[in-house]
């Protein structure tokens, strides 16, 4: 019965928070309160705030309670690979993607070295800015060699690539190497971006391999810094004796 509670009470707290029925900055009621109106132990209900602290919901201060903190900010997962498509639809929000270009041109050099191609080797280049909640917060430079894929339309370009290589295509992604930094903003985030009065952005570089190992992609992935932190589960391995 205390587990169903403790499912409960994280449950209906994260849901409050997520939904924005409790707003940053709030402060939860007492243990002592929570375990009265659950009808459990003080116990199951420092289990599940302690929970809710582990994952980013609320921040507890020792002898002033837990405050809910701002989750403002969208995970977006550094492991894996996750299309656009797929995590808009994870985070529940009102979402856009905006096509700039979609054209197959020669491969320039400084693209050629990131693929390890021959330089003017066909390449299709995909340029998209990624919209949530109306402001332009995502700017995705896709870079995919011609000879893997035969065509890309500005259709295809605007719902989701990777579903048609693997749906229509049948093609194979089987892994990432992922390189993050933070850089200065270029004239061409400023122009496709709502950035503000930011002057640095992150960028997320891939170099996507099919199952025959294969580098086909190479993607370079501008986030608006306010909007987003990057998260990954990490557990220390046991060091044997």
């Amino acid at each position: 019965m205390n587990k169903n509670i403790f499912s409960q009470i994280y449950s209906e707290y994260t849901q409050h928070i997520e939904t924005g029925a409790l707003k940053p900055g709030v402060k939860l009621p007492s243990e002592h309160e929570l375990a009265e109106q659950y009808g459990t132990s003080r116990e199951t209900v420092r289990k599940a705030l302690h929970l809710l602290s582990q994952n980013g919901y609320i921040h507890k201060m020792k002898g002033k309670g837990s405050f809910v903190l701002d989750m403002n900010r969208m995970e977006f997962p550094i492991a894996g690979l996750v299309s656009f498509k797929e995590l808009s639809e994870r985070l529940g929000r009102n979402v856009r993607t905006l096509v700039h270009d979609t054209s197959l041109i020669p491969c320039p050099q400084h693209i050629a070295r990131q693929l390890n191609i021959q330089e003017k080797e066909p390449i299709w280049k995909v340029v998209r800015a990624r919209e949530i909640e109306d402001e332009k917060i995502i700017l995705d430079k896709d870079y995919f060699l011609a000879s893997v894929i035969p065509s890309l339309t500005r259709e295809i370009a605007s719902q989701s690539i990777y579903e048609y290589l693997e749906g229509e295509l049948s093609l194979k992604i089987a892994y990432a190497k992922k390189e993050i930094s933070v850089e200065q903003v270029t004239p061409e985030d400023k122009l496709l971006l709502d950035l503000k009065r930011d002057t640095h952005i992150v960028v997320v570089r891939n170099y996507v391999h099919l199952e025959d190992t294969t580098l086909f992609q190479y993607t370079e992935s501008r986030h608006r810094l306010d909007k987003f932190q990057f998260v990954e589960f990490a557990r220390r391995m046991p060091v044997e004796e």
